[in-house]
């Protein structure tokens, strides 16, 4: 019987132990590993937010998950090697299977082409890519954006539902420099002469210049107040920089003027640091941050004359790319497969409605498989959707250049 008993003993101590070293085993056996390659929590944190999201659901690659994420350095205009190293890096681990870059800022096209002639296995994925399209979609297998075409119509014309007589655009060279932004600013142009509205361009230091985020900040802070005494409260006023958004909206909560949506809007782009939020104990409750925002807009006297999108686009995007990749590594996806790409984008955002097309070469007219514009409805704080995803565009705006 001790024989017995000893043998019994032993057979589960061996089993334990055999359980412990699976375990730790287990967390070498990931299949393949997924890149997310976005900016510091400085520039935008909603994209490194998303990063964080799937790599706590999937686990990080150094503990035997799927996900390695790395971060580029905020002043990556002069940083650029920096970029390319960070981006292309990712492809010397052998188990490397797609790569996510959001925002794609430049340098990603380079690193992808690098990636491309030593590791064609990888799938390449760009969300929010600042680059000549033409060189992202030659470069990645996949590049999604805000679809800043019908937005261009979108915005002036919700500008004109929340009461707006004028429209103000506030941006830089390098941000005009870039087709989809300088496309959708010519189009709030038409628009607002179409629908009645006064359009004014006015420019703002670049956050990458010398003067940093920091200067860039201070700027809109101290010239908000001369644009609201110049173009009044019932002007919508816009950046095309998420780091200026947050003074802009604090300006106008605190002495009036319309906010439609930022650039890539989101319910904690600029208003948790503009109005004093804390996001903390609600990092990735989306309906939970919308509603705290909410809230404090509407106590300051903002309620119906700001809005946001209900998810973060920059949030979503990276979240969804990395599901997207991981779907088509494990076969349920297709890569040009729009529907499974939405189904990524809807797993992010329950209960809110989107609308997109493929992105349309001016050139050529060619319809770009592999090159995605979305957009989710305008949600106003105190009112609720618009439901401008249901609204139709005028096919004259997606012709002008």
């Amino acid at each position: 019987m001790k024989r017995v008993l000893a043998l019994i003993v032993a057979v589960m101590m061996t089993a334990g132990f055999a359980g412990c070293g699976g375990t730790s085993e287990g967390k070498d056996k990931a299949k393949y590993h997924i890149g997310i390659v976005t900016g510091t929590t400085s520039q935008s944190e909603d994209e490194y937010r998303g990063a964080e999201a799937f790599t706590k659901e999937y686990g990080d690659s150094k503990d035997g998950g799927i996900v390695t994420h790395v971060t580029y350095p905020d002043n990556f205009m002069n940083e650029q090697e920096t970029v390319i190293a960070q981006i292309t890096g990712m492809a010397d681990d052998p188990l490397m299977k797609a790569i996510v870059v959001c925002q794609s800022v430049p340098g990603t096209s380079a690193a992808f082409t690098k990636i491309r002639q030593k590791r064609p296995d990888i799938l390449l994925l760009a969300g929010i890519p600042q680059e000549d399209t033409n060189m992202i979609e030659a470069a990645a297998d996949l590049a999604v954006d805000a679809d800043n075409i019908n937005r261009g119509y979108l915005m002036i014309l919700a500008a004109k539902k929340l009461g707006a007589k004028t429209f103000v655009h506030i941006s830089f060279p390098r941000h005009m420099s870039i087709e989809l932004l300088s496309r959708r600013r010519a189009i709030m142009e038409v628009a607002c002469k179409d629908l009645g509205l006064k359009f004014v361009a006015e420019t703002a230091p670049d956050p990458m210049s010398d003067i940093g985020i920091p200067g860039a900040q201070q700027f809109i802070l101290e010239k908000m107040p001369v644009y609201l005494a110049k173009y009044g409260k019932d002007a919508a006023y816009f950046c095309t920089n998420d780091a200026q958004t947050a003074p802009l909206l604090k300006v106008i909560c605190e002495q009036g003027g319309i906010f439609v949506e930022s650039d890539l809007p989101s319910p904690i782009l600029g208003y948790p640091e503009a109005l004093g939020i804390s996001t903390k104990e609600d990092a990735g409750n989306w309906p939970a941050l919308l509603k705290k925002v909410e809230d404090t807009v509407v106590s300051k006297g903002g309620g119906g004359r700001m809005g946001t999108w209900a998810y973060s686009f920059s949030y979503t995007t990276t979240a969804a790319l990395a599901e997207f990749g991981k779907r088509v590594i494990d076969g349920t996806a297709k890569k040009d497969s729009f529907d499974d790409l939405m189904k990524s984008f809807m797993k992010f955002t329950p209960g809110a409605e989107w609308n997109g097309s493929y992105y349309v070469d001016m050139a050529t007219g060619t319809e770009k498989k592999n090159h995605v514009l979305l957009y989710q409805d305008t949600y106003i704080l105190g009112k609720g959707y618009l439901g401008m995803t249901k609204e139709t565009v005028p096919e004259k705006y997606k012709n002008i250049k």
